[in-house]
């Protein structure tokens, strides 16, 4: 039988002629990731485990990104943590404020993972890099801390569902809308520790922050990764960034996939994920009256320049609604400058919203955004969890930024046809 896409990069990493499904295998990384948060973990059982040089000063990046700029003292320690050690080890990617942004889109900006390589991240949503053709994957701390020591880590070879996307969609659909649909359709654990992997035609319409957005909440659905096949949008993407040369894998033709799931693009609706659950979602017709007090626009899932460009749209000209607190946090330094170039940030005040330097936030509760009691938001972020951005009784409404920012001039849920 021969391998998935997935299959074929880890089995290149582990020097095996193939692997299959639930084998265990060790395999050279060409990244180990981790941030502010889980960052100083993995230092802690560096040190503790007495090692005094990491593997490849090179295959290692620290991104100070999800409580940077410093909101009080506690992250001010974390991330002196990750500069001290970043300085000691001579580390070349270390990202802190003002060089920093959102890790997933920082990384993939910068020409540090592409096409074919392997990567594991100290943070769940690593898995975005699957949009350029790589294996990328979220760990924990201590296996972050042994990539570090060996330039290695352990992997159990997933098996795959392969999605064949067809159709081209319509306007106001992109893929915050593509992959909440996958999520409602197979549920927060559909793809449990399984690759998912995206193929057909309906691949062409989607730009590379589509196939980021998509491969970013992989997770969501409990997947090990998402992946798509690295094709002329991805390669030009990497074209001038990418430091490495892509490789290129293709699954076999007779590859085994546990399922085979038809999405017809051009069918889809702008599409929510309701509290409390990414799998939760709803079309326009289902939504009925929501009102809101904050609308986010960003996060690693959404912060990218055409998800900005998708806000302005709605916004220029408008005025968001009373009592709605409007916050727009570009992914990156070159996404904010670029934003600013073409005269987005004026649009965003102009409409009453604030704009804030790269940081993931009010994301995961952090700060920039924190909901109080019994408050709403619609959120480009990637999870809705109960207390996700703020009081245990708020809510979290996952949508596109088409539908965000048309919610911020409505004051409640609403299709941007709506306005």
């Amino acid at each position: 039988m021969g391998m998935t896409l997935s299959q074929k990069i880890l089995a290149k990493h582990a020097g095996l002629d193939e692997v299959k499904a639930g084998q265990l295998i060790n395999a050279q990384l060409d990244l180990v990731l981790a941030n502010d948060i889980t960052g100083p973990v993995a230092i802690k059982e560096f040190k503790k485990a007495g090692i005094k040089k990491v593997a490849d000063r090179q295959k290692i990046a620290l991104v100070m990104d999800h409580f940077a700029p410093n909101k009080d003292i506690k992250s001010a320690q974390q991330c002196k943590i990750c500069r001290e050690f970043s300085n000691e080890h001579n580390l070349t990617n270390f990202f802190d404020v003002g060089k920093m942004g959102i890790e997933h889109a920082l990384l993939p900006e910068q020409g540090l993972v592409g096409a074919g390589d392997l990567v594991i991240g100290a943070d769940s949503h690593t898995c975005t890099y699957g949009a350029l053709g790589a294996f990328s994957t979220g760990v924990g701390s201590t296996d972050m801390c042994a990539g570090m020591i060996s330039g290695e880590c352990w992997f159990k070879v997933p098996p795959a569902i392969k999605f064949i996307l067809s159709g081209k969609p319509k306007k106001y659909i992109g893929g915050k809308d593509i992959i909440l649909h996958i999520i409602g359709l197979i549920g927060v654990d559909g793809a449990l520790y399984k690759s998912m992997e995206f193929f057909g035609e309906g691949i062409k319409y989607l730009s590379i922050d589509d196939r980021f957005t998509i491969c970013n909440m992989a997770i969501e659905a409990g997947a090990k990764n998402g992946i798509f096949p690295a094709d002329e949008v991805a390669l030009d993407y990497m074209k001038g960034r990418f430091k490495r040369k892509p490789q290129i894998y293709l699954p076999d033709g007779d590859a085994e996939y546990e399922r085979v799931i038809d999405i017809d693009l051009s069918q889809l609706k702008p599409t929510v994920a309701f509290p409390h659950l990414p799998e939760n979602t709803k079309t326009p017709e289902q939504w009925g009256d929501i009102k809101i007090d904050q609308v986010v626009i960003g996060s690693c899932t959404n912060g990218h320049i055409s998800d900005l460009r998708a806000a302005a749209e709605i916004l220029k000209g408008r005025k968001t609604a009373d009592g709605v607190r409007t916050i727009i946090i570009p992914a990156t330094n070159e996404i904010y400058l670029q934003a600013v170039r073409e005269g987005l940030v004026e649009i965003f005040i102009e409409a009453g919203a604030v704009v804030s330097t790269p940081t993931c936030g009010p994301c995961l509760g952090g700060y920039m955004g924190i909901l109080a009691e019994n408050e709403r938001s619609v959120s480009t972020t990637n999870r809705n969890f109960v207390g996700r951005m703020g009081h245990a009784t708020s809510e979290v409404y996952l949508a596109s930024p088409y539908v965000a920012a048309a919610s911020a001039v409505a004051g409640k849920l609403t299709h941007p046809e709506e306005l």
